[in-house]
């Protein structure tokens, strides 16, 4: 079966928390997502599933200080899904949300910058 991306969920919490550090090989992640993520963030943030199970999730927002620009705080991706082209799927959600300029951080400093403009909104 396909993987299936759509918005987080409040009800999504528990399940990523209770895989993030296995995930990440033991290192301790989960304090990293606290639950107001999967609260406030709904139309930025998406979680992935396969057979009912969690392959993947992204948790990104719009800043409230920043006007324009967005935030990707945390991508993870199941093990076995890895390579699978998941993740860049999960990034390109978030982008058809938000849109993509590159060159943040300056020459040679491969970060990039998302960008909405939020007068047509």
């Amino acid at each position: 079966m396909p993987v299936q991306i759509r918005p987080i969920r409040p009800s999504d919490y528990r399940p990523v928390v209770s895989v993030v550090d296995s995930w990440w090989g033991g290192r301790q992640m989960a304090g990293m997502l606290p639950r107001l993520f999967f609260e406030h963030f709904t139309g930025t943030s998406f979680a992935a599933e396969r057979d009912g199970g969690l392959a993947g999730f992204l948790v990104g927002f719009l800043s409230q200080s920043r006007p324009g620009e967005a935030y990707i705080h945390f991508v993870g991706v199941h093990p076995a899904e890895r390579g699978s082209g998941l993740g860049r799927r999960l990034y390109e959600h978030f982008f058809a949300a938000v849109q993509v300029a590159t060159g943040y951080d300056g020459d040679g400093q491969d970060r990039v910058r998302f960008r909405k403009d939020l007068a047509g909104s």
